[in-house]
Parts: C-alpha cells; structure tokens; sequence
C-alpha cells in the first residue's frame, strides 16, 4: 500500500507540503469547509502527511479514517495531528484487496497522497467505479507525471530519466503501474463520468542545500536504471559518481514533477 519507510516518508513530507498546489487546497477548503463536520477517508495514509496538510483547510468537525496495510505507519498516523475537531481512526486494510470496504461508509471526500503513479490501470478502474457511484469527491495529491529536470545537466540525465520512468510502470503491488501516466489517466477517467476537474502541478523544488534528499533520490533513481538494465554499469556509476560530487560542492539543485487534482461531481457546484 504506501510500502514506505517512516524514514523516507519524513523526509520527503517538507518537500510534499511545499509542493502542495495552494490553488487544490483552496477548492477543496471551498467545496467542504461550510459542513458542519465531514467523514474523510485517506488512502495509502502512511504517516498522515496529508492530514496535517489539509485539515486546517476544513474549519469543521472531522473524523478520518486512516487506511494502510502497515500497522507501524498507522500508529504515527493515528498521532498526526491534536485538534479537539479532528478524531483519527487508523485502519488497517490491503488496498489491492479491500478496496471497496475503504470507501462503502458514508464519506464526504476520499484523499489519497503519491498512489496513483503506483496502481494498475484496473485498480484504478475499481477507483472510479466506487467513487462514481458514491458521488464522491476526491483529492489526489502529488502524483508522478515523469518530469525531473537536473540543475546543471549531465550527458546521462535523459537516459536514467527515461529508465527511472520505464520502471514507474513495473509492478509496485497493485499490477502494472500507470507510473507517469497516471495523472492524464485520473483526470481523464473522471471527466467522462460527468465530474469536475481541478487540476495543478506540485512539483518539489530540490535546492543545493537539500543534501540528504537529493542523496536520496539519486541513489533510487539508479536503482531503478540497473533494475531496468537501461545503461551499461559504467555510465550508471559515472553518473552517480557526477551527480554526488556536484551534490556534495552544493552545486546541484532538482525540480521533480507531480499533479494535484480535486475531483468532484459536477452536481455539487
């Protein structure tokens, strides 16, 4: 489900809520913050990165169920936020499984943070076929779409890129991802089903001194090419060997593309 560490989730969430596309965050402030008290369940919790980013947009009463295979996760989750109008249940549930019993309470919106670039295009199907049905509203947050751009570039940034990407599409526990494609596939998947989209980038903006993430980050992303068998072992290495010093002198800055979306009914506006 998240299938993160409590490690890499805390590091990258800085990035993530900077990230965040104000202008989403604000339709879904608009679309619910006049309720009374809302029913909220995050998919793929992790360690409620996305309840700290949202629920000061929702000046109401809100109870989230908090849905991820990983009982460690859930337990920080579960302490994510202390507001006296905030109760947070964690449940334990396989995604690619239970799916359906995530979404059958009654909910006000269903939010979910870097999945959709992980799930198959039939989970996703199974997505909009329970959200349609419910007319549920949705807020997908910081999915991949395939962009990194490199600051200075290498001779080699294309090829691990497209490697990277290439491995995107591997099985990540749901069936063959949708990896970069997923944004267009969502947004597209809830505009024939007669819903509104409103759509942005959220790209992390990697500066030279964001060490620890670049490190990070370089080292999956060559992970993924030697999986993939993309580059000769030799250019990967070099690569890396390039792309770390120029990290280490402070030289090197990044910028990592993903979509915001907030998906919703065209019969709620």
């Amino acid at each position: 489900m998240s299938g993160f560490s409590a490690e890499w989730l805390a590091l990258r969430e800085p990035f993530d809520l900077r990230a965040r596309n104000p202008r989403i965050l604000e339709a879904v402030g608009d679309l619910l913050g006049s309720r009374p008290s809302v029913r909220i369940a995050d998919l793929a919790c992790g360690a409620g990165s996305t309840v700290r980013a949202l629920q000061r947009r929702l000046p109401t009463r809100q109870r989230w169920d908090l849905i991820d295979n990983d009982p460690a996760l859930l337990a920080i989750a579960r302490n994510a936020v202390c507001a006296e109008n905030v109760e947070l249940k964690p449940i334990q549930l396989d995604l690619t499984r239970d799916l359906e019993m995530a979404v059958e309470t009654p909910l006000d919106l269903i939010t979910m943070s870097a999945l959709l670039d992980l799930v198959s295009e039939s989970w996703l199907q199974r997505l909009l076929r329970n959200v349609v049905a419910r007319a549920l509203p949705v807020y997908a947050a910081l999915t991949y779409d395939g962009r990194i751009d490199f600051s200075p570039v290498d001779p080699a940034d294309t090829a691990i890129i497209a490697a990277f990407n290439a491995h995107q599409g591997t099985d990540k526990g749901f069936g063959p991802a949708l990896g970069p494609a997923a944004a267009r596939a969502v947004i597209s998947g809830f505009e024939a089903s007669d819903y509104k989209v409103v759509y942005g980038n959220s790209d992390w903006v990697i500066g030279s001194d964001d060490r620890t993430m670049q490190i990070e980050l370089l080292g999956g992303w060559v992970g993924a090419a030697v999986e993939m068998k993309a580059l000769a072992d030799a250019d990967t290495a070099g690569w890396l060997a390039r792309r770390t010093r120029l990290v280490n002198e402070g030289l090197s800055s990044m910028r990592v593309g993903h979509v915001d979306l907030l998906a919703f009914p065209s019969a709620m506006r």
